[in-house]
């Protein structure tokens, strides 16, 4: 079970990032973000949709696409971020402190995925949006650990992962150092867009 330390970082999280969209123009708003297909407000749907999405609603969206879960999650990510701004960012606030989600899907899931979307909103945006090492480090935990969807023990196989502003090492072969949030936008496929931070034998080779 999760303790009320991890419930207490994702609602921080939330929070954060709630407050960071409220200063959003209209036009960053529709900018693209580092996840592919997805605008900025899609990812901001998203995170506004995780607290309260029910397994229900997942299937109800699975023949239009074609039951692929990241079609899934793709198609309401867009019907989500559709609403207006403000309405986006109330209910992320509305459900920051909220601990479930559907059960199909994994509380787990819940910090890094919160994490990592800050940047997929705010890196495009040149927006810094710092997370804290301790976050990082236990979304590294998690998703190491995990297979579908990143694989990430599989993909960055021949690499030893070191990260230099947290508790946190994994894999063997060619050292890679950086710092966990960047380490942790690595496992989750998105190497390139923190290749500057990134140090050691093995840096140029996985980003290549």
């Amino acid at each position: 079970m999760l303790d009320d330390d991890y419930w207490t970082r994702v609602a921080t999280l939330r929070r954060r990032i709630a407050d960071l969209l409220e200063t959003l123009g209209a036009e960053e708003w529709d900018r693209p973000s580092l996840c592919e297909g997805w605008r900025v407000r899609d990812v901001a749907g998203h995170l506004s949709l995780v607290p309260v999405i029910t397994t229900g609603q997942l299937l109800a969206a699975g023949p239009r696409a074609r039951f692929d879960l990241n079609r899934i999650n793709t198609h309401l990510a867009r019907q989500h971020g559709s609403a207006p701004p403000a309405e986006i960012v109330a209910r992320i606030r509305e459900h920051a402190d909220r601990r479930r989600t559907a059960r199909m899907l994994d509380t787990r899931n819940s910090l890094f995925d919160l994490v990592v979307h800050s940047q997929d909103i705010t890196v495009p945006l040149d927006r810094p949006f710092s997370v804290d090492p301790e976050d990082c480090r236990l979304g590294l935990q998690r998703v190491w650990e995990m297979g579908f969807p990143f694989h990430a023990r599989r993909r960055l196989a021949g690499f030893e992962l070191r990260a230099t502003d947290a508790d946190w090492s994994a894999g063997s072969g060619q050292e890679v150092r950086g710092d966990a949030l960047a380490l942790l936008m690595v496992l989750t496929g998105r190497a390139r867009t923190v290749s500057e931070r990134l140090d050691g034998p093995g840096a140029v080779r996985l980003v290549s």
